[in-house]
């Protein structure tokens, strides 16, 4: 498809990082014409994002990515708080199994292997363009569509585009969101650190294959075991350190003496950042949203910074989808911001939590603040926080019990998983199938053909869900009733605006 200036686009994209290309490729899946506008020419070839999680993973999935990111990225074990850079003082473990989501708990990765599935992915969609190389200028709002100058960065020409909606996936100084006049919330949360990635010239087994927290009050550092070759460490830099001394070569294999040497290692790339803990007050203004880190940025503690886009790209793009195709009001969209930005608080005030262990933690402080496992060891329990209350108006029943919490995704009867069962779509999941005079509004599925799905329900002490197509439960229901209720009027529309997709796996 190419883009010119008559042409209205369903939705136009600002940014093709992990958060803007999963976003393009959910909205291309559900049959909505997209452009990406994105300033750089190519993909940033150097490691960023290093951690996500089953989540995650299972967006990837309905994406149809996960099949070939399964083959360059590594399962992690946890993480280990460590006092005097040797003593386990507190333990994240996670599960080495196959969990609830269909995945793997945690997963380390190289970013360009992801971004360039997940272009390879877009670009398979006639509905979707990409600008390479081109940034945007200005953004003017009216009644039915937005209107957003570009200029391409080579030759200094300049394009108008037009979309009904605009997402702005373009990073912590992000354009969009000084477009919207949004500020931020600061959860306060503010540290400089020096992020160093290593390729390793030999094997180094004794450097573990545990994310590392050296607690330290002084200069704490962390510790990561990456895919393949590659090793990263964060080191708090001091109030007084410039970032012209911190990452000089000398300087950088100093901090590192006690693991590596430039006789293990090369140097891969040096950056500092300023670690933040912000959310935008403002995530939508009429025609306008942010995404990413556009909308929020989180201390890398709990590795959530990426997923937290992701989950953003998932959550805004079936309702976007329902809005352009007519089968939901535009009142839907505020419920955007009203379920996202308490969950990722939650992460991020879990994040600012363990980034206050690292830099006060001893074995007092972390025997007070965690269950004691057999050893003696204080342990850390993964969050797994509901969505924020949204009002998803007349469209869809909601008010039931279970709203926003994620469901599991069990495996069929044939072996398939649910969601490549189910798409990027609304599915109910029934204990006993659905009587043969009711004319359901949503694909089902029900336990007495598929008997894992009994289990999931069982989870919620319920006999439906209706789970939407982030994955998230929109109702539930115990008694016949309201099941039919469900399946009948869950939906004032049909939700088979939703575009099926071919199975992934």
């Amino acid at each position: 498809m190419e883009a010119n200036e008559t042409q209205i686009f369903d939705v136009a994209i600002v940014g093709y990082g992990p958060t803007g290309a999963t976003l393009a490729n959910l909205l291309a899946q559900c049959d909505l014409s997209v452009v990406v506008i994105e300033r750089n020419e190519e993909i940033y070839h150097l490691p960023r994002a290093v951690h996500f999680d089953d989540e995650t993973m299972r967006i990837f999935q309905t994406v149809g990515v996960s099949k070939s990111l399964s083959k360059k990225i590594r399962v992690n074990p946890g993480m280990h708080f460590v006092e005097n850079q040797k003593s386990v003082i507190l333990e994240w473990p996670r599960p080495q199994e196959i969990g609830p989501q269909g995945w793997h708990a945690s997963y380390r990765l190289h970013q360009p292997d992801l971004e360039q599935l997940l272009r390879s992915k877009l670009s398979g969609y006639s509905n979707a363009v990409v600008l390479n190389g081109t940034e945007v200028v200005s953004i003017e709002q009216h009644a039915e569509n937005v209107k957003i100058k570009c200029r391409n960065i080579s030759d200094d020409q300049e394009r108008a585009l037009n979309a009904k909606y605009l997402v702005g996936c373009d990073g912590a100084n992000s354009f969009v969101r000084s477009a919207i006049g949004s500020d931020v919330d600061d959860l306060g949360f503010n540290e400089r650190w020096l992020v160093v990635d290593l390729k390793l010239k030999r094997e180094r087994p004794d450097l573990g294959d545990y994310s590392i927290q050296f607690c330290d009050p002084v200069r704490p550092m962390t510790y990561c075991r990456n895919p393949a070759n590659r090793r990263r460490w964060e080191i708090t830099m001091l109030e007084d350190e410039t970032h012209e001394e911190v990452t000089r070569s000398d300087t950088i294999w100093k901090f590192l003496s006690p693991w590596v040497t430039a006789e293990d290692a090369e140097l891969e790339r040096t950056a500092v950042y300023t670690f933040q803990s912000v959310v935008a007050n403002n995530w939508r203004k009429d025609r306008l949203f942010i995404a990413g880190d556009a909308a929020h940025l989180t201390p890398p503690f709990m590795g959530q910074g990426m997923c937290a886009g992701i989950r953003d790209a998932a959550n805004l793009a079936w309702k976007l989808a329902l809005c352009i195709k007519g089968a939901a009001n535009d009142d839907i969209l505020d419920s955007y911001q009203q379920e996202r930005s308490p969950h990722v608080r939650a992460f991020i005030e879990m994040a600012i939590r363990l980034g206050g262990l690292i830099n006060t933690i001893d074995s007092k402080t972390a025997l007070a603040q965690a269950e004691n496992n057999e050893e003696g060891t204080a342990r850390i329990s993964s969050i797994t926080p509901p969505l924020g209350a949204g009002d998803l108006g007349e469209s869809i029943i909601t008010n039931r019990p279970y709203c926003g919490y994620l469901f599991s995704q069990p495996i069929l009867r044939n072996g398939q998983r649910l969601d490549d069962k189910v798409g990027y779509n609304f599915v109910l999941i029934l204990r006993c199938p659905l009587d043969g005079n009711i004319t359901p509004t949503v694909s089902v599925l029900d336990a007495e053909e598929h008997p894992n799905l009994a289990t999931a329900l069982d989870s919620f002490n319920t006999n439906a869900v209706l789970v939407r197509p982030d994955r998230y439960i929109a109702g539930s229901a115990i008694v016949e009733n309201d099941i039919v209720d469900m399946a009948v009027i869950g939906l004032a529309s049909p939700i088979s605006v939703m575009k099926e997709r071919e199975p992934t796996l």
